[in-house]
């Protein structure tokens, strides 16, 4: 009998299979999309195909048909103007508002029910129209149907059409984390439309605001002294400043993902989430009543104030982040940063590691060497965060 550690040597070999894919989308600056004077939609279903009647389904943010009741309508006279070229597969269908979308996964189910009930296909299009947290869940059940369907995103709020919308993540959030699930799949299109700008609250203006003082500090100094000389027009959001203030943002963060070296973040940095690290902690700590955008303009301040005592920025730029965000619009604090939890441990601060299990390698915190310029740190220190919380806090008694 054949002794057992006599056995034959194994022939091992291996194959290394390599491709690469680019990704090429329009991302678009229009007014009016939906007038049908106006070819953008039209012309983006046509991109591929030009003699071809494209299908398609369309999710609206019911936050969004609320202030324009006649949306529908507008959708399906275009609709009907351009039949030679469209068509479609059902009413477009509303989608509730906010985080409570992709905070409760049956409306997952619920629109990857319509598209298979409407027998839509990887050549039909999904349209999603409204704010981040739509356009989010929308993507992810694009990304998820037949594989991967078409998606075309329609941003109406100017978080989504300066940040969130032009780029390549989708998600829904789960177990209490945000995005949990999602994926990384480009749009088919971005078309980015003025008008819904016009018709949101003053706070979601505000709101949308603070990504593009967070893309300045990191990323462009010059941007970052425009957003300060012409802080009294978007306080007041006087159109030109609106648009120049969106698309220069877009663009920011659109040569970020292109650029960076990693868009679809496998490594551990995540230059576009400074100040992120805390906002998406209070943001579920507040049940989400502080919205995204409010949440960000906090982080930024807190960060930016803990630059300063890491010794990366000088003194008294904190105070003139601080003051310019404010000056938008912005509170700058909230009492949930200072929730303990359980443990006796500020919640807040259990946020490093949450968002270290986010990145899914090493903890990498962007922070601040200078208005314009970012730098990343791999450690933050506990006592130097309750400074500046309790920096924050003072600020806003005072």
């Amino acid at each position: 009998m054949q002794n057992c550690k006599e056995t034959s040597k194994i022939d091992t070999s291996t194959a290394w299979q390599r491709f690469s894919i680019n990704y090429e989308f329009p991302v678009v600056f229009t007014s009016d999309i939906f007038d049908p004077d106006n070819d953008i939609l039209r012309a983006t279903l046509c991109q591929l195909e030009q003699d071809k009647r494209h299908r398609m389904v369309v999710f609206i943010d019911e936050g969004l048909l609320a202030a324009m009741p006649d949306l529908v309508q507008r959708i399906s006279q275009y609709a009907k103007t351009h039949q030679d070229s469209m068509e479609l597969a059902c009413e477009p269908v509303p989608m509730p508002a906010g985080e409570k979308l992709k905070s409760e996964l049956h409306f997952v189910e619920q629109m990857q029910k319509v598209i298979v009930e409407n027998h839509i296909d990887r050549h039909s299009y999904v349209i999603g129209i409204g704010g981040g947290a739509l356009l989010d869940a929308v993507g992810l059940v694009a990304a998820t149907s037949h594989r991967g369907i078409r998606h075309i995103r329609i941003p109406t709020t100017v978080l989504s059409q300066n940040d969130s919308g032009v780029g390549v993540k989708n998600g829904v959030n789960l177990f209490g984390q945000k995005n949990y699930i999602g994926t990384f799949a480009p749009p088919f299109a971005v078309l980015n439309d003025y008008a819904f700008i016009q018709s949101l609250p003053d706070r979601d203006k505000i709101a949308g605001m603070a990504e593009a003082v967070k893309v300045a500090l990191i990323r462009d100094s010059e941007f970052y002294l425009w957003l300060e000389k012409n802080a009294d027009k978007l306080a007041l959001f006087e159109r030109d400043a609106m648009i120049y203030m969106i698309k220069r943002c877009a663009e920011l963060h659109m040569h970020q993902i292109a650029n960076g070296g990693d868009p679809f973040e496998t490594g551990s940095a995540r230059p576009l989430d400074y100040g992120h690290w805390s906002a998406h902690k209070l943001e579920t700590l507040t049940r989400y009543h502080v919205r995204h955008g409010e949440a960000v303009a906090i982080g930024l301040a807190l960060d930016t104030r803990y630059s300063v005592l890491a010794g990366l920025l000088a003194e008294g730029e904190e105070d003139r982040v601080c003051f310019l965000l404010e000056h938008l619009g912005f509170k700058l604090w909230h009492p949930g940063l200072m929730s303990v939890g359980s443990t006796g441990k500020l919640e807040i601060i259990a946020g490093i590691n949450e968002f270290r299990e986010h990145l899914g390698g090493q903890l990498t915190i962007t922070l601040l060497e200078s208005l314009g310029q970012g730098i990343e740190v791999h450690e933050m220190d506990d006592a130097l965060i309750l400074q500046s919380l309790q920096w924050l806090q003072s600020r806003y008694q005072n």
